[in-house]
Formats: C-alpha cells, sequence, structure tokens
C-alpha cells in the first residue's frame, strides 16, 4: 500500500502493489469506516472507494490524521474484526438484452444460461463511478477472478447511446445504467427500478459495500 497526500486535508492509499488490489482496498475501505463509527478517526468525513484506491477526507483545514489511519489498518491486520452486515437490494431484471448471445459465445455456454450465471452470482457495489448512481458490482467474496464473467471484457464498439435500467456486465464488474449515456458494456437486460433520484434524501439506491442480488422481473427476492 502506498499513502500519497492529496492537498492538505486528505490522502490517497493507493493498493495497485498488492496481491489482490481490490479486495485489499475492500478491507481498508471497511476497516475505516468502523473505525469512523467507534469515533476513531473524529476528523474525517469521507471515505471515497476506487477500483485500486480509497481516498481518506479530512475536514477543511483539520489535516488527515495519517497516523490513526495507520493505527486502525495495522489493528485490523493483526486480528479478526467484528463481522459486518452489509445492506442488500434485490433489483428485478427482464433479461432481454442485446448482448446475451455475444456474451454467451466469449464465455462458451447457451446464451439461455447467461441469466442464470448473473442472477445465480451475489454481487456487492464496490465503488460508485462514471455516472451519478452508477455502482461498480463484483462477485461477493474472494471467487470474482475466477468468474465465468471475469473474461468478459468491453464491447469492441461502445454505443452512442445505452437506456436507462440497461443491465450489462464488462471487465469482470456488472452494473444498471441509471440514465442514458454512452456506454460499451455487453447488455444483458433492463430493470425498471430507479437508481438514482436527486429529490431524495439518498438520491443513490446503491452505495459501497451494498450487496446486490439481481431477480427475474416477477419473482421474490
Amino acid at each position: 500500500m502506498r499513502v500519497l497526500p492529496v492537498g492538505p486535508d486528505a490522502l490517497l492509499l493507493d493498493f495497485g502493489s498488492d496481491d489482490d488490489p481490490a479486495a485489499a482496498g475492500d478491507h481498508a475501505w471497511r476497516t475505516l469506516t468502523d473505525a469512523r463509527a467507534t469515533g476513531a478517526l473524529p476528523t474525517i468525513t469521507d471515505l471515497v472507494p476506487g477500483a485500486h484506491t480509497l481516498l481518506v477526507q479530512a475536514e477543511s483545514g483539520a489535516g488527515v490524521d495519517v497516523l490513526g489511519v495507520r493505527r486502525a489498518l495495522r489493528a485490523a491486520a493483526a486480528g479478526p474484526g467484528q463481522p459486518t452486515h452489509p445492506p442488500t437490494v434485490s433489483i428485478p431484471v427482464v433479461y432481454d438484452g442485446a448482448d446475451l448471445a455475444a456474451v454467451a459465445a466469449i464465455i462458451g455456454t447457451a446464451p439461455d444460461e447467461v441469466p442464470d450465471l448473473h442472477r445465480h452470482t451475489l454481487w456487492q457495489v464496490r465503488f460508485m463511478g462514471f455516472a451519478p448512481g452508477f455502482g461498480y458490482l463484483s462477485p461477493a467474496g474472494p471467487s470474482g477472478s475466477s468468474h465465468p464473467f471475469a473474461g468478459v471484457g468491453r464491447r469492441p464498439e461502445s454505443r452512442p447511446r445505452v437506456p436507462a435500467g440497461s443491465v450489462a456486465i464488462a471487465a469482470g464488474y456488472s452494473a444498471v445504467y441509471p440514465g442514458p449515456s454512452p456506454g460499451g458494456w455487453y447488455l444483458l437486460g433492463h430493470t425498471d427500478i430507479r437508481l438514482w433520484d436527486d429529490r431524495a434524501e439518498q438520491p443513490a439506491l446503491l452505495t459501497p459495500g451494498t450487496l446486490v442480488r439481481f431477480v427475474t422481473e416477477g419473482e421474490d427476492g
């Protein structure tokens, strides 16, 4: 892990050199989130995870308690912490995507088996980005690199417009497009659930750490 200053009141934890950068970043995010909740890091106002990084933001003018951050991470590494119970969101999907056959060809299965692989996977939001409410989901647990979708990259050509609610996969992640936008992910289906509502107290349905179950439209989550 590298610790990089980002101005006087923030620092970036970079896990790119770790054996499993995504897992290391997720562990650090959970550890520091727990430390904030117990009051151990009172000046930290936000933790922003990325694919292989974690931005630690402090109050303006307060500076970052680098020693406190390192102390919390060392304590977590020294022994097991308390189990976390992240919220779970069920997203109903109609699996009618234009790329089902293309994904099936890449992973060597039948098109009608692709929806089963997707909905039988428990996904977890690793970080947010690209657009408001857009969560990058990877398979929960340590088996992400061996998942059948892990070898599915991006489409050779991006689409100029992907409809809102499109359920897609690319580069080991799954996502739901909160609004219409260009996109180069493989489309598996669509949902009517709203991912972003800027009038709501919490605009984003998904937040880092949330578990996501995709279910066939009409089934119970």
